[in-house]
């Protein structure tokens, strides 16, 4: 018994004592049986709902492909979107540059060739083998790829079955596939307008273009570059960079029509903002502008009575 305590209350604190010691030793037992179970017990597995056919259509395009393992599809998607960076003159193996300027398929195919109006891709491989006055004789989808290259991108034209060329006709094919049903599907080419009984008036035409395209496309009509000065944001009207003389995009109407139902960007044909002589004039005012030079235009449209007013 402790000095000075009296021996009832010696005994009651000695009993409290142990009965702590209980409760203490209790609670680490518990505890270190609650670890053990934890560390030894099996995962549960997610389990993941298989993807529906509505949940597949909220996916972007992007996505869709990012998961279909196709990698040909994949890189044909990449060449289309990126071909500055992929096949043009950003791409660190001079052996692959197959484009000659800023300009990417995307460019003129908007919304990743699925806007309606805006040059939609969606259907086209079911049109091929198709007749071009340009050429005069039924071409291939392949040969006319080759167009846009040697044209609207100013480079040279691919082999036809070359794998970059399987690749993007890979990704024109599955527009057809999984673009069906869409609006765009539904559509083909540009929008006609109505064009208005006079030349392009020139002065009109750079007033438009000051107002509506100089913001994104820049007062010198040279494109603006992403921060990184690679690759272009708004890709240039004119200049080195641009499209040759020998492009679609380089007849007025054909322009004027684009521009009419896709511009400025972020418009589409339901809420276009320009009126059609505006895009007229400014279509003419951005293609007198100067721009690369296509050898041997001189022998297209071989029969003229096939050659389009432009």
């Amino acid at each position: 018994m402790k000095q000075g305590m009296p021996e009832q209350e010696y005994r009651k604190l000695v009993r409290s004592i142990g009965w702590l010691g209980v409760y203490l030793l209790g609670a680490v037992s518990t505890l270190f049986l609650g670890l053990f179970i934890f560390m030894n017990q099996k995962p549960t597995p997610s389990i993941t709902a298989p993807t529906t056919p509505t949940q597949t259509a909220a996916l972007s395009i992007a996505e869709r492909i990012a998961q279909s393992g196709d990698a040909q599809l994949q890189d044909g998607y990449a060449f289309f979107v990126h071909t500055d960076e992929t096949l043009g003159p950003q791409q660190e193996n001079p052996t692959r540059r197959i484009t000659g300027n800023g300009l990417k398929c995307s460019s003129c195919h908007l919304n990743e060739g699925t806007q309606p109006f805006g040059l939609p891709l969606n259907g086209v491989s079911q049109r091929f083998p198709q007749y071009r006055g340009r050429e005069d004789k039924v071409g291939t989808l392949a040969e006319r790829v080759n167009g846009c290259f040697t044209r609207s991108m100013n480079g040279k034209a691919l082999d036809t079955i070359q794998y970059e060329m399987k690749a993007i006709i890979s990704y024109i094919d599955w527009l057809d596939v999984n673009q069906a049903g869409t609006e765009a599907q539904k559509v083909k080419g540009l929008k006609p307008i109505e064009l208005p009984n006079r030349a392009v008036d020139l002065t009109h035409g750079k007033d438009v273009y000051d107002r509506a395209c100089a913001l994104c496309h820049q007062g010198n009509g040279l494109g603006l570059k992403n921060p990184g000065a690679i690759s272009y944001t708004y890709p240039p009207l004119w200049g080195p960079d641009a499209y040759n003389n020998g492009a679609g995009m380089s007849r007025v109407i054909t322009a004027a029509q684009f521009i009419k139902n896709n511009m400025p960007f972020g418009i589409n044909y339901e809420n276009p903002i320009l009126t059609d002589e505006e895009a007229y004039d400014v279509a003419g005012y951005i293609n007198q502008q100067t721009r690369p030079q296509k050898p041997n235009l001189e022998q297209d449209f071989p029969n003229l009575v096939k050659k389009p007013v432009s």
